[in-house]
């Protein structure tokens, strides 16, 4: 594996209004959760979000699905990524390096699922430029207002590899509702020698607010030689003022981590919770810095962050009486400003927004073969949307360009560029209420993902990197809501040209490599639904269909990799007024091909699996006791497995586990 870095500062057309739009995001900031005023009417203060800004409820994005802190409290997760597999119904592929952060996959992405997403914590790219997961699992979960999850192709608005769709996590924010000093310890123990501590402390006076909490987390997990350690704290300071606000976060983790490796069929057979590599490990390191402002000028919601991350990963492989070592950091930079003009004119509600994305990527490895590869992004989009009557209808526009570049002097090197490559992307929504409780939509655009440097690192030509993957996508979708039930129902098609993949059949000696594969599709039909069976009891599920195939080449007409067509998830929840909360809720996931199996021909596929978990809780005064279950049937199982009948990573057995919290 190569890797690359560029230092050539950005020179395009985008950089004017960037310049600009700085400037006036930094002279003046204005709370997005400040009353706004249109026609002489103010508009409440609300908490759902927008194109990237706090909006006006009525222009929730379309076809999206939200989970509450409430939700969230209620089923007692432990980490942001488990909410949204547990609640948002999202699919979960087993993390491989014994991490809660499972790769997520909306809409079928398979093992390059994390790159067909974009994940964002209150408006920051989370979403990595390397063939890793968005690392979620350090998040305070009980610092989370809500988690909102768009599927399908979002690159106007989010940029490089949303065509799956995106997740944004926002987080609480402490002000004059909850003035004082309020905070949480958290203590858990479970199987697998699981130990786990949290505590949280926030303090508003005034127009300032402060946070600070912190985590420790200690587990053996499933398998042996897979313990899992992580450390991590968090700190805030925000300040408001006459129509604005601005602040600052600190994120700090440390992870180490056992590898336990893959299993072949027999192996897995034998025993699942045996480990293939006794011996190998790695230690994650990771700091971000955030600062924000929001800000309203003359009319205008002016808003920016720039967030600043630098990542260092250690990782130690055996090979018999012999062994590597990969070693390497990489520094993030990300600027977004933008601004937007919300009016009404004539009883027609507008919502204009601008914005500028800049991206500076830079990793270095060290040691023998080191290397340096850097990947600069600069991107313009336009958008607006217009509702009227029970009409809402949106378009926009974005322009993106990538500076990739790599060097390796090692004389093996077969990754040694210099490249630009420049994307576009576009979309039009709409929605119809045809009453007030039944809406229709329909969504057609174009969107887009570039390799990343990983996947630079090794393709078919020599020192030639892939071409973007494009996606045309379509979805038509209904809502309907009547005061307990709920139910969203959508049909969508991804038409991938490009799709950036790992083909193991590819190349002369057969070692596989990076590549761009014929014309794929993905096609399907996805169903949120929730009603109140009864007093305290309420049922809620997410179904998925998705038919992922190759549409043309030597292989049209065969089924994509890693993708089960079929996903469904549903929870029962019990909340009395008593101070009592029990949930249970179950996961079945079809069959699908093994990772290596492009031609279909491996006579076995991965077998689906039924999953069960349940919590029950109960509060006395300040404190909150609750004992929880995962995999409560111990089903023997796997999801993830890169080749016929092996490359298997086993999915975790049940887990009991006791909880205590108390709340100040």
């Amino acid at each position: 594996m190569t890797f690359s870095n560029s230092s050539r500062a950005p020179a395009s057309s985008p950089l004017a209004l960037a310049v600009a739009l700085c400037f006036s995001a930094a002279i003046v900031s204005s709370s997005a959760m400040a009353q706004t005023q249109i026609a002489g009417d103010a508009l409440a203060a609300v908490v759902v979000t927008g194109a990237r800004f706090d909006s006006d409820p009525s222009l929730l994005p379309i076809g999206a699905t939200v989970i509450s802190a409430a939700e969230i409290r209620r089923a007692g997760v432990s980490d942001v990524n488990q909410a949204i597999r547990k609640i948002g119904g999202v699919l979960g592929h087993q993390s491989l390096d014994g991490s809660p952060d499972f790769a997520l996959d909306l809409r079928g992405f398979g093992t390059n699922s994390s790159q067909n997403m974009v994940v964002l914590l209150d408006g920051v790219r989370l979403s990595e430029n390397e063939l890793s997961s968005a690392i979620l699992s350090t998040i305070p979960v009980d610092s989370v207002e809500r988690i909102e999850i768009t599927r399908g192709g979002s690159s106007v608005l989010f940029g490089d590899g949303a065509t799956g769709g995106v997740i944004q996590i926002i987080t609480k924010r402490p002000g004059a509702r909850n003035a004082g000093t309020h905070g949480s310890v958290y203590a858990e123990v479970g199987q697998f020698g699981l130990r786990e501590g949290r505590a949280a402390l926030t303090h508003s006076t005034g127009d300032w607010a402060f946070d600070l909490s912190g985590g420790a987390l200690d587990t053996d997990n499933y398998r042996d030689n897979n313990a899992f350690k992580s450390r991590s704290v968090n700190a805030g300071a925000q300040v408001g003022f006459t129509d604005g606000r601005a602040g600052v976060r600190l994120s700090s983790t440390r992870q180490d981590s056992r590898f336990a490796g893959s299993l072949s069929q027999a192996q897995f057979d034998a025993n699942p919770r045996q480990a293939a590599t006794p011996k190998d490990f790695g230690a994650l390191d990771s700091d971000r810095f955030t600062a924000f402002v929001e800000a309203k000028l003359a009319g205008y919601d002016l808003a920016a962050e720039l967030s600043h991350r630098r990542k260092e990963l250690e990782a130690t492989y055996f090979h018999g009486t012999t062994s590597s070592v990969l070693d390497y950091e990489s520094k993030q930079t990300q600027f977004s400003p933008r601004v937007r003009k919300l009016g009404q004119f004539g009883g027609v509600l507008n919502e204009a927004v601008a914005g500028v994305d800049f991206i500076d990527w830079t990793r270095e490895q060290k040691g023998s073969s080191p290397s340096k590869a850097t990947q600069k992004s600069k991107a313009l989009y336009l958008r607006d949307e217009v509702k009227w009557d029970a009409f809402r209808l949106a378009a926009g526009v974005r322009r993106e360009l990538f500076e990739k570049t790599n060097a390796d002097p090692s004389p093996w090197s077969v990754a040694n560029y210099d490249v630009t490559q420049g994307v576009n992307a576009w979309d039009v929504q709409g929605s119809y209420a045809l009453s007030s409780k039944a809406t229709l939509h329909a969504k057609a655009g174009h969107s887009y993902r570039v390799a990343n440097a990983d996947e630079n690192g090794y393709t078919l030509v020599p020192n030639t990197v892939l071409q973007p993957q494009t996606s045309h996508d379509l979805e038509l979708g209904t809502s309907y809501t009547d005061g307990g039930a709920k139910l969203s129902a959508r049909v969508f098609r991804h038409e991938l040209r490009n799709e950036i993949y790992y083909d193991p059949t590819a190349g002369a000696f057969g070692f596989g490599a990076n590549t761009n594969l014929a014309p794929t599709k993905r096609q399907g039909f996805e169903l949120d639904a929730s009603a109140e069976l009864a007093r305290d009891w309420t049922l809620s599920g997410h179904y998925q269909r998705v038919k992922a195939t190759f549409t043309e080449g030597a292989i049209a007409g065969r089924e994509m990799v890693l993708v089960p067509k079929n996903v469904l998830s549903a929870r029962l929840t019990w909340t009395p007024a008593d101070g009592q909360t029990a949930d249970i809720g179950a996961q079945w996931v079809d069959s699908q091909r093994f990772g290596s199996d492009f031609t279909n021909s491996c006579a076995a596929r991965i077998p689906s699996y039924t999953t069960l978990d349940a919590r029950y809780a109960r509060k006395f005064g300040a404190w909150e006791v609750a004992l929880a279950g995962l995999n409560l049937a111990d089903k023997q199982y796997y999801g993830m497995a890169f080749q016929c009948r092996g490359g298997i990573y086993s999915s975790d057995g049940r887990q009991l586990k006791l909880s205590a919290r108390y709340e100040f």
